[in-house]
This record gives structure tokens, sequence and C-alpha cells, in this order.
């Protein structure tokens, strides 16, 4: 799952200023991505499409795994 997310972000932004972290409790898998905030907008879209579309995207593998996702978008703090 957090494969699948690091592509998406990475192909949508064309940048790897990010990074993704998986939180696995039993059936339910937590992934927060971290971005510069250059490349937040990018991820998040026009009024929250971008990001909308991804949550789908995961949520659809997440079915089929018989597991629940949930996806988080943070400004990346160094």
């Amino acid at each position: 799952m957090k494969k699948l997310l690091e592509y998406l972000v990475s192909e949508i932004t064309g940048s790897d200023k990010f990074s993704v972290t998986e939180n696995v409790n039993n059936d339910l898998i937590e992934l927060t991505v971290a971005a510069d905030p250059e490349i937040l907008g990018l991820i998040i879209g026009k009024k929250g499409k971008t990001i909308r579309n991804i949550r789908n995207i995961l949520k659809v593998k997440a079915t089929l795994e018989k597991k629940g996702v949930n996806v988080n978008v943070s400004e990346k703090t160094d």
C-alpha cells in the first residue's frame, strides 16, 4: 500500500521531496504523506480533487485486501 501511494505522489508531483509513513493497526492502514510546501498543493489539488482520487484508488486496493485505509497529508518539517 505504501509503495502504491509513493508511486502515485511521485508521478503526480514529479518530485521526490516527500516521505510516506505507514502505521498498521489490525485491519486499518494509516498512511501519512509529509511533503514540502511547494508540492503540497499538487498533492491536494483544486478543491481537494487529487487527494480524494488518491484515497479512492487506495480504498479499492484496501477493499481487495479486506482492510481499511486512511490517507493524511501534512507539511514536511525538517
